[in-house]
């Protein structure tokens, strides 16, 4: 994967939902194909040595919360 393409990834993966948000109540009989979707776009980025929990912070760091480290 190119770094463009990685950064791609990174900004798109930052608008999904969490899974935590993804429901049967909100997504109809889809949320199951969602979730894989986001597991999905999780595992490649872990396989390129991206920590999905910092990509939102990174690509969105003018509105992202400090770090309490």
């Amino acid at each position: 994967m190119t770094p463009e393409e990685l950064q791609a990834l990174k900004i798109a993966f930052s608008y999904m939902p969490n899974r935590i948000e993804v429901t049967k109540y909100e997504y109809g009989e889809r949320y199951e194909k969602v979730l894989a979707h986001i597991d999905s776009v999780r595992e490649t980025l872990l396989i390129n040595g991206v920590d999905p929990e910092e990509v939102y912070g990174e690509i969105h760091d003018d509105i992202a919360p400090n770090s309490t480290y």
